[in-house]
């Protein structure tokens, strides 16, 4: 895959995406990728372009496909760091940013129902004080 085209992605990015990568030893020929036209709203652009991007990871059975921006540059990278969280959570659950995020919104989900459930057992002369 060539990083070259990442020209509208600041170069942070792309080095911290490239870093992920090594981390994790993958091996960016063995992903298969294919531009196909999206879907939805946008008449005349969406049927007449490609700018959807499908990666395909055989090794882990897995496949992307992003379709969020009008560039086919900005999808094809959105599609690859989609792909490398997937890998870093089947390979590596235990340093994966996305599971510790997935992890911090279940454990806010978990106080705010516990205090949705306080409040609904305590009866009302308990909520006024």
């Amino acid at each position: 895959m060539n990083f070259n085209e990442f020209s509208e992605i600041t170069p942070a990015k792309v080095e911290a995406l490239k870093a992920r990568i090594a981390r994790l030893g993958l091996d960016l020929r063995l992903v298969d990728e294919q531009f196909i036209r999206g879907s939805g709203n946008g008449g005349q652009k969406i049927n007449k372009t490609s700018n959807a991007v499908q990666l395909r990871y055989p090794a882990l059975g897995l496949v992307v496909r992003c379709q969020r921006e009008r560039k086919r540059s900005l999808n094809r990278f959105l599609a690859l760091r989609e792909l490398v969280d997937e890998i870093e959570v089947r390979i590596s659950p235990e340093t994966s940013e996305r599971l510790k995020e997935i992890e911090k919104i279940r454990r806010r989900k978990a106080r705010s129902a516990g205090k949705r459930n306080r409040l609904k057992d305590a009866g009302p002369s308990e909520k006024l004080s």
